[in-house]
């Protein structure tokens, strides 16, 4: 074999690096960095999400039937007894919020909230008249308001800004299997019981207690937040929130005027011909939209601009309302309760997703709670007006309202400043 001269080897050996180089190059264009994994506490904030909506969601289905028929209550009860207890659930929020920036932790209030409404739900089947009933919803609520702003700040806390729309998409998704199961559970066990409403909420008790549990097992505190002044005057942080959190507070508000109470379409539902032990067969449809989009919604908000998927949902609601206020018969309940739940996972999960992008971290848990304080105030308002509306002008009156209600949020959303969210 011949011998190759130095200055050949040296030129063969450079050529055989720089080959190897680009291949290297082209390699590392081939290869992609993995999209990085949703966090272990947003999935199981969402399977404690599932169990306690599983459990609230048959109670909550058979509520409008309990009231109206077992305890013989006219219409704007039920708007009042959910009004109030959303109500409740917001003060709740606005403290709790407030409380878990201040002492820079989160799991002993998601923990205290589930663990109060798990151990509310004996009181519904103890109920004889409108004063426990509403004591038992409000004290659940008050569970509801202590865990939602300190859960969603703790998930906004251990996810990065590119996969919000997914976490919060996800947590909705999970929580919407429970509110999808529940009802068809309620309809099977009134069947199997032969209609004893009582005993049917006793069973939904126990979902609940297994919400509380698995907080305790399984979740992490997450790591300590960033300081915050402890001596300083407890509604300053409010003062302090940003223009743009603010902004979300005034659209929220005028969104959820709009969003009356989903027993109201149970009782849709009733006028159009389903019999009481079928009628909760209007939240499985409600359920069956909002399940199908939830994610979706917020997998696309973090590569849009989230006020675009918020507007769509804003305007789907409009159309379920102007389905549901015409009398399409069985046909028209279907496509008004799906319209519903869909306008519900392309709002909830993108509200809070903006919430958490627009709040400093000393002050997420307090964004959350005004928020949830604000829109529940506008809950309130909603279902005990939509409950005098239905009482006085009927079914169809009611959507129409909220159906102009929504039309005003959604030219008010146009006003608020677009912003792109890359992933």
């Amino acid at each position: 074999m011949a011998n190759i001269s130095t200055p050949t080897a040296l030129r063969l050996s450079s050529y055989g690096r720089l080959r190897s180089t680009e291949g290297s190059r082209k390699g590392a264009k081939v290869t992609r960095r993995p999209r990085p994994s949703l966090p272990r506490t947003v999935w199981v904030l969402g399977f404690v999400s599932l169990l306690m909506d599983l459990s609230s969601e048959m109670y909550h289905a058979l509520l409008p039937v309990f009231i109206t028929g077992a305890l013989g209550l006219p219409v704007v009860a039920l708007g009042a007894i959910d009004g109030v207890a959303e109500a409740t659930a917001s003060f709740g929020k606005l403290v709790s919020g407030r409380l878990s920036d201040r002492s820079r932790r989160r799991k002993p209030w998601v923990l205290l909230g589930y663990g109060l409404s798990a151990l509310t739900k004996p009181l519904f089947p103890l109920a004889n008249g409108l004063p426990l009933l509403m004591g038992a919803r409000f004290a659940d609520r008050i569970g509801k308001g202590i865990r939602g702003a300190p859960r969603d700040a703790m998930i906004a806390d251990e996810t990065p800004p590119e996969l919000r729309g997914r976490a919060f998409g996800l947590r909705q998704a999970l929580d919407t299997v429970g509110a999808l199961i529940a009802p068809l559970a309620a309809i099977g066990l009134m069947f199997l019981l032969a209609n004893d409403i009582r005993t049917v909420f006793w069973i939904a008790a126990i979902p609940a207690v297994l919400s509380a549990l698995l907080i305790l097992v399984a979740i992490r505190e997450p790591p300590v937040h960033r300081a915050v002044d402890k001596k300083a005057p407890f509604f300053r942080g409010f003062r302090e929130l940003s223009t743009d959190t603010k902004r979300l507070l005034g659209i929220g508000f005028l969104f959820m005027l709009a969003r009356f109470s989903e027993g109201f379409l149970v009782l849709r539902g009733l006028d159009l011909g389903l019999s009481p032990a079928l009628s909760p067969l209007a939240l499985v449809g409600f359920n069956i939209g909002f399940l199908a989009l939830a994610y979706p919604a917020g997998a696309i908000s973090d590569r849009i601009d989230p006020k675009t998927v918020l507007a769509a949902g804003i305007a789907v609601l409009i159309a379920g309302n102007l389905v549901l206020a015409a009398d399409f018969g069985l046909a028209g309940l279907v496509v008004g309760v799906l319209l519903w739940g869909a306008h519900m996972a392309l709002t909830q999960g993108i509200f809070a997703r903006m919430i958490a992008d627009s709040a400093p971290e000393q002050l997420r848990a307090t964004s959350f709670g005004a928020f949830y304080f604000v829109t529940g105030i506008a809950t309130l308002l909603s279902s005990v007006g939509a409950g005098l509306i239905w009482d006085r002008d009927g079914a169809s009156a009611t959507f129409i309202a909220s159906a102009g209600v929504a039309a005003l949020a959604l030219t008010m959303l146009t006003l608020l400043p677009g912003r792109r969210v890359s992933a």
